[in-house]
């Protein structure tokens, strides 16, 4: 999915990234009979609007039966500035920005700074089922993807409109999506990512949701890259605040550094 920013894109699995609901109404379901598959693309990509977030993540990795936990304090400011900083043992000091588009790490290790950039892109994310690419894209499903409604289904209890997303473009990394979306909530419950061949290379589900204000947020959800065999990847959020001032110090190149 689209990566708005890095440190959605790393709590919850999607470019992906991102909270990929929509918000609460009390006139009714998230999605009526006659709501259109781009209304409803619309509404994803509207509800990641918003002025910030700051929150407490973990990465729970779990790869050829070893079991890897993260710990790490994420906060972003509208669409294009994240930071993140791991607190686990193991990774303690390890930094990533993205600002203006380009995603820097630095490591406690060498005590330098990298930008992350083309074949790297490609890569694991500390060694998730999350790609660097995934957590760089800034642009809509609406403006990459045309979308339309292949049918409603049940998945694990929740009535779903089914969409079926097509790249625009050939550049695209997931040249087709497929996403099951809660009628009631708006909630994107599971999505399938796809290579230009049909192959299925990534999904996602939703474990838990809660809302926060007049939102819905996944605060624990799954990313499994089928590529890699034996390993998934859970995401789970807590202690999220919304709309508090960031200082412009904590997306700076000195703050990566210090």
């Amino acid at each position: 999915m689209k990566g708005k920013n890095l440190a959605l894109a790393l709590a919850l699995a999607a470019p992906l990234a991102m909270p990929l609901a929509a918000p609460l109404s009390a006139a009714g379901p998230a999605i009526g009979d006659t709501t259109t598959a781009a209304e409803i693309v619309a509404m994803i990509d509207r509800n990641e609007v918003y002025g910030s977030i700051q929150y407490d993540g973990q990465m729970i990795v779990e790869y050829k039966g070893k079991r890897f936990v993260k710990d790490f304090t994420a906060a972003t400011r509208g669409n294009s500035d994240s930071y993140i900083e791991f607190t686990n043992s193991e990774d303690r000091g390890t930094k990533y920005l993205k600002k203006d588009g380009r995603l820097y790490v630095y490591s406690p290790d060498t005590e330098q700074v990298m930008l992350i950039s083309g074949h790297m892109l490609k890569e694991s994310m500390m060694g998730s089922d999350l790609s660097y690419e995934d957590t760089i894209e800034n642009r809509t499903l609406a403006e990459r993807y045309d979308a339309v409604i292949s049918g409603t289904e049940e998945l694990n209890g929740v009535s779903c409109r089914v969409l079926d997303l097509t790249a625009k473009k050939k550049t695209e990394s997931y040249q087709k999506e497929r996403l099951w979306v809660s009628v009631e909530t708006g909630d994107l419950v599971h999505y399938e990512l796809f290579a230009l061949s049909g192959s299925k290379l990534k999904e996602y589900n939703l474990i838990r949701a809660e809302t926060i204000g007049n939102r819905r947020f996944p605060m624990e959800a799954e990313m499994r890259d089928l590529l890699r065999k034996d390993s998934r990847t859970s995401f789970v959020m807590k202690n999220v605040k919304l709309d508090q001032p960031i200082p412009d110090s904590t997306f700076s190149m000195r703050n990566l550094e210090r």
